[in-house]
């Protein structure tokens, strides 16, 4: 398929078939279709005249993708309510639990407001929220009994995969040897347990979780991972090391009742095994609607494409007929899942432009920014698109109104100048091969800005300033008095006006520039949110124990101080020296009659803290995390999150109702787990209020926008980054274990002839970073409403965990190539400083 056709216009006359005319809508309900129909963009329109059938969307940052699948979802249920009197539901997906909230609203807005309907017809769900929900309606199927299992989200530190990595070595000893040998061994003592320590606790582990993650999200069992791990002949033999770890954390997982994600929508793919269940979920629904298609793994993109097949409803939709032989309405390649087989490949061709597959999937390939940590991968999207497009069911929305045409012109140049680069690196690689246009880091699809008389307000708006802004600091800390200077005069004559963003690549950037920037904001009444320090709600976990932890030894001064900190961090207690109260914790919590008087400050936070104590008598263990939590003042959304940890913490603790119990398993849960927060449905909006500069992550920003984004740091040795293998287990080669096995899995899972050996795999993987890292810094740019200040200073750490330490760094390929683009809009640092 052609650039060119990827992003053409669906002739809407396509979007209706036969069965249109056959089912005429009330004539008040569509003239109250027509006009939402009329409020929206051509590409949008586009999505809204969907009736039936398969149909792909190809959207560009700020195209609205939300508002117009909300627009099309409630045109849908006014149909369907015309249609059919069976309560067939339109079920809605997409990434997160926040924008399932946002997407939700909107639905209603329309039902209510605009086509007077009840707000029903329609579910929204996260993709494992749904797979949960099927998995519970029928736990005699799934296997899934909520009551008796416990979710976790491993990372390379859990108990579950070091006792595996201890477990495959304790039955692979010839295999592990060959691996603690690496390339070369003299056989000294020191350096066998330096490499042992490496593998044990660092190699290994990650390469568990890496492939077992991999693996899972696609369907892949262990038997199957052993097939394939047959057809490589590396050294090591990588793949069937991955497959002994695998089988190892199975069997740990089984035997303790734990389960992961992964595990979630395979329990729902068990359900739909079955017949007569298949026929009752997909009975139950009339179409899928997914958002955020590109960052859909496998498995996932299978579960929706069964849901989506029609039910049986007979040759006209709406009327009841035989239910016959429903396995037909699956995609050919498909084997429903069975305990011990895997799926086929994640995708598979739509057959006929009248499919009985219901399924509406909007994305954008160039904002998939989450495939080096998770199975996503852009390529099934893509796919998927492919295919649609070869049945004339491919639609666009290359029109954006979020932002002003210069940050547009920035964003479409960046895009086109870095795969010119990567085709041109890649002939030159590879002098016999033609370059691989599905590999490169873009599809070259345009965003341009509305026409005349475009339905949103302030559409394409005017720049403030230049509207983009480039410039090359001396250093890091000239950086941060420019971009304090740009933030004052944008924040000046209203700071209530406007919202500002700063996008950083890492969180130890946004903790620096956090410190930096504190004073002057206070000093001229801007708020600064930082995300990555006040909203992640891993600090609740680590609250609850450290506060537990006191409970159970108060007397401790490690114990004490850590629970003063927490209560200060809350500003439940004044700050003050908590080295010297927690010194002499008897006397501090229990003053007698000859100790000193304590100054006010120190009685509120000793008072505070018997109080906890007092609790801890009075109250059952089952009670204390929500105590806690009530007492350290949290949120909605924080109360929520301690509630999810005492469930967790009370149900694995339930054989062993301890206090010593407790603390492990919140020990565990801190050290060893990403614990997912409870999000609220005002998420985004902390993000993005007026009069405040929010630090946030790039990856955090997708699908939000400021009208001001700043991008500082944009340095090479972090967009796109330096693949590179830790000096530690440089013994093994020069890769790691973990990508080589990622991209030989991926080979396989895409179909390729053969699987990559190890060095070709290492090149994958490498490829596949870099191809990330520059559509993170495409996402970054497109945040930006009215102006875009980007920056790479010329000396900067080596790496943020030493800030201090500065040197040489060269910019991130993409910015001299701006400057040389956009010279109007490379600033003169010469002139601001005179």
């Amino acid at each position: 398929m052609s650039d060119t056709n990827f992003t053409a216009a669906l002739p809407p006359e396509s979007l209706h078939p036969e069965l249109s005319g056959l089912l005429p809508v009330s004539f008040l309900r569509a003239e109250a279709i027509a006009r939402i129909r009329n409020g929206l963009r051509p590409g949008q329109q586009q999505m809204a005249d969907w009736q039936s059938g398969p149909l792909a969307i190809s959207a560009v940052p700020g195209a609205g993708k939300s508002t117009g699948m909300a627009a099309a979802a409630a045109i849908a249920i006014a149909r369907q309510y015309e249609r059919s009197s069976s309560r067939r539901q339109l079920v809605v997906v997409t990434f997160t639990r926040s924008a399932a909230a946002n997407i939700k609203a909107k639905i209603r807005k329309f039902l209510r407001d605009d086509l007077s309907l009840p707000q029903t017809g329609f579910f929204v769900y996260t993709l494992h929220g749904l797979a949960l929900n099927i998995a519970n309606r029928h736990s005699d199927l799934s296997g899934l009994q909520l009551e008796n299992v416990i979710l976790i989200t491993p990372t390379q530190s859990h108990r579950f995969i070091r006792t595996a990595v201890e477990q495959w070595i304790a039955n692979n000893p010839g295999v592990y040897l060959r691996l603690l040998e690496g390339h070369q061994f003299d056989g000294e003592e020191t350096e066998r347990l330096r490499r042992q320590s490496v593998l044990r606790t660092e190699v290994l582990p990650e390469l568990a979780n890496t492939v077992i993650h991999e693996a899972k999200s696609s369907g892949i069992s262990p038997e199957k991972l052993r097939e394939w791990s047959k057809q490589t002949t590396d050294e090591y033999a990588i793949l069937s090391v991955a497959t002994g770890l695998y089988e190892q954390y199975q069997n740990l997982m089984r035997s303790r009742d734990f389960i992961d994600y992964d595990d979630m929508i395979l329990a729902a793919l068990h359900v739909l095994e079955n017949d007569s269940a298949r026929r009752i979920e997909q009975n139950q629904v009339f179409a899928v609607f997914e958002d955020e298609a590109q960052d859909s793994s496998p498995l996932q993109t299978q579960l929706l494409e069964i849901l989506a097949s029609d039910g049986g409803y007979g040759k006209a939709r709406g009327d009841e007929g035989d239910e016959g032989d429903n396995s037909s309405l699956l995609t050919p390649n498909s084997s429903l899942l069975t305990p011990h087989s895997p799926l086929p490949t994640p995708h598979s061709p739509l057959p006929t432009p009248h499919s009985p597959l219901n399924l509406v999937r909007v994305g954008d390939p160039n904002q998939a920014i989450n495939s080096t940590f998770t199975p996503a991968d852009p390529i099934y999207f893509r796919q998927f698109c492919e295919e649609c497009d070869r049945i004339e069911r491919l639609a666009t929305m290359d029109r954006a109104g979020r932002s002003t045409r210069i940050i547009i012109e920035a964003a479409n140049f960046a895009l086109k100048w870095i795969n010119n680069q990567w085709l041109a690196t890649t002939k030159t690689n590879n002098k016999q091969q033609t370059p691989d246009n599905r590999q490169v880091p873009f599809r070259l699809q345009t965003i341009r800005p509305v026409e005349i008389g475009d339905p949103q307000a302030n559409a394409n708006p005017a720049p403030v300033g230049r509207g983009l802004e480039l410039y090359t600091p001396r250093d890091i800390h000239h950086t941060v008095e420019l971009l304090s200077q740009r933030v004052i005069e944008l924040f000046g004559e209203d700071p209530t006006k406007n919202s500002a963003a700063i996008l950083v690549r890492e969180n130890r950037q946004g903790r620096w520039l956090a410190e930096a920037l504190t004073d002057v904001c206070k000093e001229h009444k801007i708020t600064l949110y930082d995300v990555g320090e006040r909203d992640r709600r891993s600090h609740v976990p680590q609250e609850i124990l450290a506060l537990l932890q006191f409970c159970d030894r108060p007397h401790s001064p490690d114990y004490l101080k850590a629970a003063l900190e927490a209560l200060v961090q809350r500003q439940l207690i004044p700050t003050q020296d908590l080295n010297a109260l927690a010194s002499l914790p008897e006397e501090f919590l229990y003053p007698g009659p000859l100790t000193e008087s304590q100054p006010e400050t120190v009685q509120k936070a000793a008072r505070l803290c018997r109080s906890l104590l007092r609790a801890r008598l009075e109250l059952p263990l089952y009670q204390l995390i929500s105590f806690l939590a009530l007492t350290l003042n949290y949120d909605q959304a924080e109360l929520a999150t301690a509630d999810k940890l005492a469930e967790r913490v009370n149900q694995q603790i339930a054989g062993n109702n301890s206090m010593g119990g407790m603390l492990s398993a919140l020990s565990e849960i801190v050290s060893s787990e990403r614990f997912e927060p409870v999000e609220t449905e005002d998420s985004e909006e902390r993000y993005t209020r007026r009069g405040q500069l929010t630090i946030i992550t790039m990856h955090k920003a997708k699908g939000l926008d400021w009208d001001y984004v700043f991008l500082p740091f944009l340095h090479e040795n972090l967009i796109p980054g330096r693949f590179w293998v830790p000096p530690q287990s440089q013994f093994l080669g020069d890769f790691t274990l973990s990508e080589v096995a990622r991209a030989q899995i991926r080979a396989t899972l895409h179909e390729e002839s053969i699987i990559p050996d190890v060095s070709q795999a290492w090149e994958v993987a490498k490829n596949l970073k870099i191809s990330e890292e520059y559509r993170l810094l495409y996402v970054a740019m497109t945040r930006a409403k009215l102006l875009l200040w980007m920056s790479a200073a010329q000396k900067a750490p080596f790496t943020w965990s030493k800030p201090d330490n500065l040197q040489e760094q060269a910019p991130c390929p993409v910015f001299p190539a701006l400057k040389r683009q956009f010279p109007e809009c490379v600033v003169n640092l010469a002139a601001i400083s005179k």
